[in-house]
């Protein structure tokens, strides 16, 4: 019989239809998936997270060997595991007898790093592939690059609705516009209801993964108590068919919205399972175009939500591995404050932030707002160090993995690339906390006020990030405003404003070295 190639596959793809796979016939082949304690522990990614990727792989293993692939499957536990994929892949060569080993590229630049080192160092021949699933892959999107002077996300975005034809009537888009963005910025509404997500019962493979995460992962952040991640295509796809029947027809409007105890307004939850490959991205965006088509869905609700998945997601995964290992150690601003500790707790006075750190902990998620305009932007605000706040989104969140997470952490909400990726800082005071949320009505702080011991601290913040870092961005044209009114100001109210955020700052507790990653 002839040798067979091992096939990898990663545990972010979870995908039939994975480039690894696509010339190989179950006659030659022996799959390999490896559940390894380095890819669990790089940094001590939320406990959810872990049974998520775990859970969905054991169930991806029993999806193709009911397709005929002979699968060799290492479990975390099971004896001899090497604990990294380096080892469990010299293993599997040896075990299997296999004359070579092919891939589809990762995700990750780490191990991207490691499997050109596997190509000195492997008995057999090794291909990497290029991961098909994505609408642009990466050698159209460094040409693209190349061409511009300055790269803009809008530009991209609409590069890509016309290779999809998504949302286009010919060459032009549908109601005459590309982005339908200022429709979707209303805050709450007294008296809303939002539709529960589809509950999905663990299985007796779930709940194995479920216990043996609690038993061996202590020590990591966050809760199993909520777990309702799909962990199969088919449960992924009954959480689209509930999203393009309950939420995306009310999704634009309230996408920005952020209200008390209400952890997923009207969100769509798909992009865990798109991630790992669960659902095919473009496939999503179709159906989503099929609502507003039929006359189901408005055309800001569905655009908005298109936007999101063929253009900030393919455009942060260019950008991603156009700048990396670089992007990895960017701090334009010069931020070095630690993650203070109730990152870790939620223990603090300011409701918004104790709502973002208590959902992100009870459900490994919380929304892009209030990722960005208040985690992000109190990072920002607050001078955190970029390599910390990035390791705190990496390890905390069930759709995380770096290149999608970093550049949004490093370019867009700590501005630390110094504008490669976003056109300004993603600063805001209070008030637009006030303006999205219900927050402010029951916090401890007063968002009108502006200074003093009762201010809401993002107040006196905005004016202080914008004081220090003023000879890096005053000029920027969009933040020309917002400076013009600084000066303005009065010595008397400046030193009001640093002196009223110096001690806020003074405040904050740092969380433990090592906490996320170590």
């Amino acid at each position: 019989m002839k040798k067979p190639v091992l096939v990898l596959i990663l545990g972010d793809q979870l995908s039939p239809a994975i480039s690894s796979l696509a010339d190989r016939t179950p006659d030659d082949t022996i799959v390999l998936m490896a559940e390894v304690a380095d890819e669990t522990t790089y940094v001590r990614h939320h406990k959810a997270k872990i049974a998520l990727v775990l859970s969905a792989m054991r169930h991806f293993a029993a999806e193709l060997r009911q397709a005929g692939w002979s699968v060799d499957y290492v479990r975390l536990d099971d004896e001899g595991n090497s604990g990294s994929l380096t080892g469990e892949v010299a293993r599997a060569i040896v075990r299997n007898h296999a004359r070579g080993v092919q891939v589809t590229e990762p995700g990750e630049y780490r191990l991207r790093q490691a499997m050109e080192q596997w190509r000195e160092d492997l008995p057999v021949r090794l291909r990497i592939l290029a991961d098909t699933r994505f609408v642009c892959p990466l050698p159209d999107f460094y040409e693209w690059a190349a061409a511009r002077r300055e790269l803009r996300m809008e530009y991209f975005y609409r590069d890509m609705r016309r290779k999809t034809g998504l949302l286009m009537e010919g060459d032009k888009p549908v109601d005459g516009r590309w982005n339908f963005d200022a429709e979707n910025r209303s805050g709450p509404e007294k008296g809303a209801s939002f539709p529960a997500p589809p509950r999905f019962a663990p299985d007796a493979v779930t709940r194995e993964v479920n216990a043996m995460v609690e038993s061996r992962f202590t020590r990591h952040f966050g809760t199993l108590d909520a777990f309702n991640w799909p962990v199969t295509r088919s449960d992924a796809e009954t959480l689209l068919a509930h999203f393009l029947k309950r939420r995306l027809p009310h999704f634009g409007r309230w996408q920005d919205a952020m209200v008390a105890g209400q952890d997923f307004v009207f969100h769509a939850l798909l992009s865990p399972a798109i991630n790992l490959g669960l659902l095919d991205p473009l496939a999503v965006c179709r159906a989503a175009e099929a609502e507003y088509r039929e006359g189901r869905a408005p055309i800001e609700a569905v655009e908005g939500f298109i936007r999101q998945i063929i253009g900030w997601r393919e455009y942060v995964r260019g950008m991603y591995w156009l700048d990396m290992p670089a992007m990895a150690e960017a701090n334009f601003l010069d931020a070095t404050r630690p993650l203070p500790d109730f990152w870790r707790t939620g223990e603090t006075k300011m409701r918004c932030l104790s709502e973002a750190v208590r959902t992100t902990r009870d459900n490994a998620y919380a929304h892009h707002i209030q990722r960005l305009m208040v985690l992000g932007n109190f990072a920002l605000l607050a001078g955190l160090k970029p390599q910390e706040v990035a390791d705190w989104f990496l390890t905390v969140y069930a759709d995380a993995y770096e290149w999608v997470e970093l550049p949004n952490v490093a370019g867009m909400a700590l501005h630390a690339d110094g504008g490669r990726l976003a056109s300004k800082p993603y600063a805001a005071s209070g008030a637009y906390i006030d303006r999205m949320s219900d927050y402010c009505g029951t916090c401890a702080y007063k968002v009108k006020v502006k200074t003093g011991p009762d201010a809401c601290p993002f107040n006196a913040l905005y004016w202080h990030f914008l004081a220090r870092n003023e000879s890096k961005l005053a000029r920027n044209p969009r933040l020309f405003q917002p400076y013009a009114t600084w000066r303005r100001m009065t010595a008397d109210k400046q030193r009001e404003y640093m002196e009223s955020a110096e001690a806020f700052l003074a405040t904050l507790e740092p969380a433990e070295p090592g906490w996320a990653r170590g």
